[in-house]
């Protein structure tokens, strides 16, 4: 059983996941990096040079019930508490308007932004409550707060996980359960390539995005930063929030 305190990260191997890991580790966690394969796993270990005994790897696919449920289950085995989950996984699918979006790609977007976060909140909870304390951040979008073009699966879901969010907040407060989550802007993240790729397929060549006021995308480590700080005694008392990290973006 492992005495100090334990995150579990999903997306753990992505751009933002490895550096909210990396924050936690920096301030005394444990923690269990959950991503799709070991090689993604693997990789940020390698790439940031976390101390393996500090650190352990799950594989699953977190719109699978079956997966999330006994991936949890060998957590709490292995770790004995969990003090703070970290909802990074996501994926924005692929950009198109209304009318050539397909429902594939919509139904895929919600596995794993909106159900995928609804199950790891689900099988992480009772833990949660049997401690008597615990803080969850789920990651939304400015996407989730207007209506960006080319995004309905992307940004509904979007929409759905800050709703979601605070449903939690309501139900477990009185279990010392902190619920929050935090709205990226642009970041600097293989997404982001993905996203402009699409945007340049839709437009001929010709996207732009918006940045805001400050004229640059974040750092991963940026987005890092304010989901830490969610998770610390210096916001005991922030629960239900959206923290938007944005730049100042959604200004314009």
């Amino acid at each position: 059983m492992k005495t100090e305190r334990v995150v579990v990260v999903t997306g753990a191997g992505g751009g933002i996941g490895k550096e909210v890991v990396k924050k936690f580790l920096d301030n005394g966690y444990f923690a269990c990096m959950l991503d799709i394969a070991d090689a993604p796993i693997e990789k940020a270990i390698n790439d940031m040079g976390f101390d393996r005994s500090k650190v352990a790897g799950y594989t699953l696919d977190i719109s699978s019930e079956e997966q999330v449920k006994s991936t949890i289950a060998k957590i709490v085995e292995d770790c004995g508490r969990i003090d703070a989950l970290v909802n990074t996984a996501g994926i924005c699918g692929t950009y198109a308007p209304t009318i050539d979006y397909t429902f594939e790609n919509f139904k895929r977007i919600y596995e794993i932004n909106t159900f995928g976060t609804f199950l790891m909140m689900k099988y992480t909870l009772p833990q949660m409550v049997e401690q008597k304390k615990g803080a969850i951040v789920n990651f939304g979008s400015v996407s989730g707060m207007t209506g960006y073009t080319w995004e309905i699966g992307y940004g509904s879901s979007k929409w759905a996980v800050i709703g979601m969010t605070k449903n939690v907040a309501n139900e477990y407060a009185e279990f010392g359960i902190r619920a929050n989550s935090v709205s990226p802007g642009w970041v600097d993240t293989n997404m982001l390539k993905q996203s402009l790729d699409d945007y340049n397929e839709i437009t001929g060549g010709n996207a732009s995005i918006t940045l805001g006021p400050m004229g640059r995308t974040a750092k991963p480590v940026e987005i890092a930063n304010g989901v830490y700080w969610l998770c610390t005694d210096d916001a005991s008392y922030v629960n239900s929030t959206n923290l938007l990290i944005d730049g100042g973006m959604m200004l314009g």
